[in-house]
């Protein structure tokens, strides 16, 4: 096969994303090539794609920072082809063409073998969200946090990561509570597993206070801003915040009262240049104990239908996961 289809995103001048036919020799140089079978959506693809050069320098681009396929061909003894196999973050999707195309080729430093515990599509629902999600939890527990403690907050409960952060943490025997600003979304955040879910104007009005009352045993936080400032400022004693987005911006105006008063941890968690090692040991939990049915919060599309679902994102008007269906 000389070529392949891949979603292409163009400056002229405006940003406009089409499916087109590419050539394989346009492919990076890579140890292994793979036949992508699923990739999703996340909404560092929907900023790649609409020309955000702080995620993608040079365009025109290919994006999509994760994919689950079949390895074609491969130069190292590690990974032969028939593998089945998982790659999700380091530059996938940003300055290298990503998974949103039937074919990649990388380093084999980022690729993964399938768990047995999953299936190629159930990697893709999981995707970067779901390992992030996994990896806020992880840093939680191992920060201290129980069940017994009180409720977890996971703001931006609707997207990805908070959904599957949401899904996870039920999972685990813990009470939940959602932050949202879609009322409509109560109903779907309850049928995931929150028992509480609150209004985001409820985190965001304190912002001149150095404390509020504690309320939480542990945060997982996808938006950061003044958000993420009242959430670790309402912690209790000893409790964690594990931070992992930006939605509601990068600033970060914080005291130290919360910190030097009640010991509480804001834990930084990265799922991009984590060491294979880490996701690799990652995902065979998310295969074994931490087995989530995401069916609930999963839309599947084709890949010609991933323009409108950016457009749909960046409106913010997406709930859970989209996975992309790319043959």
């Amino acid at each position: 096969m000389s070529t392949y289809q891949a979603l292409w995103v163009t400056e002229t001048p405006q940003f406009q994303q089409s499916v087109v036919e590419r050539s394989m020799d346009d492919l990076p140089e890579g140890e292994v090539l793979i036949r992508v079978r699923y990739s999703s959506l996340n909404y560092k693809d929907a900023l790649s794609a609409t020309g955000n050069r702080g995620v993608t320098r040079t365009f025109p681009h290919t994006p999509g920072i994760d994919a689950a396929g079949v390895v074609e061909h491969s130069s190292v003894a590690e990974l032969a082809a028939g593998d089945e196999v998982i790659v999700t973050g380091y530059d996938l999707g940003m300055n290298t063409y990503g998974g949103m195309a039937q074919y990649i080729r990388v380093p084999a430093a980022w690729v993964i073998k399938r768990p047995a515990g999953l299936s190629l599509r159930e990697s893709m629902i999981l995707g970067t969200a779901g390992l992030t999600a996994a990896l806020c939890v992880d840093k939680l527990l191992r920060a201290g946090l129980t069940a017994e403690a009180g409720s977890v907050l996971v703001t931006g409960a609707t997207g990805g990561v908070g959904s599957i952060a949401i899904v996870l943490l039920k999972h685990l025997g813990f009470h939940v509570t959602a932050v949202t600003g879609k009322a409509e979304q109560t109903e779907f955040l309850r049928q995931l597993g929150a028992q509480e879910v609150i209004a985001r104007e409820a985190l965001t009005s304190g912002t001149d206070k150095a404390l509020l009352k504690p309320q939480w045993a542990g945060v997982v936080d996808t938006v950061g801003g003044d958000i993420l400032f009242n959430a670790v400022k309402s912690l209790q004693y000893g409790g964690s915040a594990a931070c992992c987005g930006l939605t509601a911006g990068i600033d970060f105006k914080a005291s130290v009262l919360p910190f030097i008063l009640r010991g509480v941890n804001l834990l930084g968690v990265d799922s991009v240049e984590l060491p294979l090692v880490n996701k690799a040991s990652m995902w065979d939990k998310l295969s074994l104990q931490w087995k989530l049915d995401l069916e609930s919060l999963v839309k599947e599309i084709s890949l010609k239908d991933v323009p409108n679902a950016i457009a749909t994102m960046l409106a913010t008007q997406q709930t859970g996961r989209t996975l992309v269906r790319i043959d």
